[in-house]
């Protein structure tokens, strides 16, 4: 509150200093009858109008823009109003036509460790994952309607799992969101980071590759047979026209620890060449989902450290668009799971953040913005994961059965096993 009061108290005076304010040589009607003779009234110095409101983190300016003080000049101007604002970081963006929002961030959100808590209430919308918050300290979401893939990569210990366990806590309450996990790291579901979730689980491998191909083998025949009675069912070819029901849920599989069931193995004897069919296999029928299984409501998340094309092959990684990465170590692994453009974008590099500070930090590009994001990921405790899979337990379904349901209920057929 007290930098919002400097920031209204000064802003005349600033913004002139800043170059932000306009000289207009067009008297007024009100000037023009007042001025003597053929005096010309003197030109006014116009300064655009403000209103601050403050947060936890710092100021949000809204400004309405004039003439030659519009989006482009305050853009420039930000390094110059951050300093004299005393703000770890300014940004500034069009709200309206006509209207410019400021965000002034005294307290770096980056560098503040957050905490989620499950609510255990089923969200409005099965479509939106709620990341966190940026380093403006504004919300940041994904939308996950029409989204067939997320690869998430980044250093072990900074942040992927705690991502994927919000995810999990915050949709498990709907009936409408069921998850298998293939989890490369642990051989039982009751080991690892998803054990306090395997009560929310429909199905579950560890990093046996023969599993994890049973696991995917079944995923690829639901998409198969959903897409061939979506009609029928649904009477629409998308899902996403209508949104997940209980009946046709959001299926997401998550793959975590994913150069475990894809890694190319080397070797002329039988059980080498064993496992590198069962890897190829893997990678093949992974693809099927992500390829293919978005206007069905499939969608894969895939997590590896570094997600070069050995740990996610790059025929299934390169159609996933939507991409995160917590710290990384070269700038290679950077590319790898942000595209080229990261190289333009140094302050945003993953490699910046190794330092313990951003443990749960991670850069991707957000839509509608330019560049890359940098957000703060926040952290859901096992307890509180734990609590959630208890009570959403019951909501626990198979799609496949589901759907056989669906199917017959369709066709005015008797319901038989599936009953």
């Amino acid at each position: 509150m007290r930098q919002e009061v400097h920031i209204r108290r000064g802003w005349k005076r600033l913004a002139r200093m800043a170059g932000l304010s306009v000289t207009d040589r067009t008297p007024t009607f009100l000037a023009s009858l007042s001025s003597e003779g053929n005096q010309e009234p003197k030109p006014r110095v116009l300064v655009p109008k403000i209103s601050t409101s403050p947060d936890a983190f710092g100021v949000n300016v809204t400004v309405k823009a004039l003439p030659k003080a519009g989006l482009e000049e305050f853009q420039r101007a930000a390094p110059y109003l951050a300093d004299a604002w005393g703000c770890t970081r300014l940004s500034v963006r069009q709200k309206a036509p006509g209207t410019l929002l400021l965000r002034a961030v005294r307290r770096d959100p980056l560098i503040s460790p957050t905490f989620h808590t499950p609510s255990g209430q089923a969200p409005d919308e099965v479509s939106v994952w709620g990341l966190g918050l940026d380093e403006y300290a504004e919300a940041v979401s994904i939308p996950l309607a029409n989204v067939p893939g997320v690869a998430v990569a980044g250093l072990p210990g900074f942040g992927k799992t705690s991502l994927i366990n919000r995810l999990i806590c915050d949709l498990a309450p709907s009936s409408a969101v069921q998850f298998a996990v293939a989890d490369g790291k642990v051989s039982e579901a009751d080991e690892g980071d998803y054990a306090d979730l395997q009560q929310r689980l429909f199905a579950f491998a560890g990093d046996d590759l023969a599993d994890a191909n049973a696991l995917f083998r079944r995923l690829v025949e639901l998409r198969r047979q959903r897409s061939a009675a979506i009609r029928s069912v649904l009477g629409v070819k998308n899902l996403w026209h209508k949104g997940p029901v209980a009946s046709w849920p959001l299926t997401v599989l998550i793959i975590d620890e994913a150069q475990t069931y894809f890694r190319d193995h080397k070797g002329s004897d039988r059980r080498t060449k064993d496992l590198a069919a069962l890897a190829a296999e893997n990678a093949r029928l992974v693809e099927d989902l992500v390829k293919k299984g978005r206007s069905v409501g499939m969608l894969v998340i895939v997590a590896t450290q570094k997600a070069t094309g050995d740990a996610i092959p790059t025929f299934i990684r390169d159609v996933c668009p939507v991409g995160l990465s917590f710290a990384q170590k070269t700038a290679e692994a950077s590319v790898a799971a942000l595209g080229e453009d990261i190289r333009n974008w140094p302050d945003a590099n993953p490699v910046s953040l190794q330092d313990p500070r951003y443990v749960g930090v991670a850069v991707m590009a957000v839509q509608g913005r330019e560049g890359f994001s940098r957000i703060r990921t926040p952290y859901v405790d096992d307890a509180d994961a734990a609590r959630i899979a208890v009570e959403t337990a019951h909501l626990t379904k198979d799609p496949t059965e589901l759907l056989t349901r669906a199917t017959a209920l369709s066709l005015n057929k008797p319901l038989g096993n599936a009953a």
